[in-house]
């Protein structure tokens, strides 16, 4: 398995400003590479609170928890922030002085062919970040409505040939059912045309199921929403987005919290930030990340 990289660090620590014995919430732990960071700032005062939903990397956030007293672990999705922290007896209301949203799928999730998140390896055909719940990709994709899955491919994947694929899927799965991440991308490639494509033809469709089987784009909305009951005065907002549909939700909310009239005031921290080209060199991953900021400036 290959290492995982954190995309952006050097500027999403520059971008949280950390005061050495504030309280910072890194809500996609992921394998810790930004955390880690964040702790390499914080005093002996500092607080950092981890927070994600795949089991694994809560297994990692857990064994560095036991090694540094600075960091508590909440197992728990954007959406579940205010009842998860009640019960860890953190009530965080307006005390949080930097809040980290690294959005997608880590790399070591796209490396294991187990999860199911990658057209390159043959896996069983899953998608979910959190294992222990929810339906698989092939669940969904065994009764799914043609239309339905048709429409999947389209708003979550903006993928233009999305009827052709799903009539291509269902007439696939009357002959046997899609259990496999190969099969899938095979019949995705298949039935349509990609000749010239910089990109492998079941991109756009296995990101759409993934988004739609995991409720991304719902529990992001949910998370930006809750992260301003948590953010202190001067308190800061960073958000990585990795595709459009991301970017333009964070984008309108923060635009859209920088105007409000009532509740938090925030000022958008500039503009938005992309990796170099050794960081690309280095990271892959890094090539479509886009980083936002905000801070919160008062109360209106």
């Amino acid at each position: 398995m290959k290492l995982h990289q954190p995309v952006l660090l050097e500027k999403v620590i520059e971008q949280l400003a950390i005061k050495p014995g504030g309280l910072y919430v890194d809500a996609t732990f992921g394998r810790g590479g930004h955390a880690k960071e964040i702790l390499k700032h914080l005093s002996s005062e500092g607080r950092l609170l981890v927070c994600d939903k795949d089991p694994e990397a809560i297994e990692v956030a857990n064994q560095l928890a036991e090694v540094d007293k600075r960091v508590t672990v909440c197992d728990a999705s954007f959406e579940q922030f205010d009842s998860r922290l009640a019960a860890l007896g953190m009530p965080l209301k307006q005390q949080v002085n930097g809040l980290l949203m690294d959005l997608g799928v880590s790399s070591p999730q796209f490396d294991q062919a187990e999860r199911g998140f990658s057209f390159m390896q043959d896996g069983p055909l899953d998608m979910r970040m959190n294992p222990r719940e929810g339906m698989t990709a092939a669940q969904w994709l065994k009764q799914a409505r043609e239309s339905d899955i048709a429409d999947v491919l389209y708003h979550y994947g903006e993928e233009r040939h999305a009827r052709r694929i799903a009539r291509a899927i269902v007439a696939a799965r009357s002959h046997r059912p899609l259990e496999r991440t190969l099969q899938l991308a095979e019949v995705i490639t298949k039935a349509i045309p990609h000749g010239g494509m910089r990109i492998h033809p079941a991109t756009r469709s296995f990101q759409a199921i993934r988004i739609m089987i995991n409720r991304e784009l719902d529990i992001l909305q949910e998370g930006l929403k809750q992260s301003m009951k948590l953010l202190a005065l001067a308190g800061r907002l960073v958000v990585i987005s990795f595709h459009s549909l991301e970017d333009r939700i964070v984008k309108r909310f923060m635009k859209a919290q920088a105007v409000a009239t009532e509740g938090i005031k925030v000022r958008i921290m500039g503009r938005p930030l992309r990796a170099d080209a050794h960081e690309i060199a280095s990271n892959r991953r890094a090539r479509s990340a886009i980083l936002r900021t905000l801070e919160r400036v008062a109360i209106v």
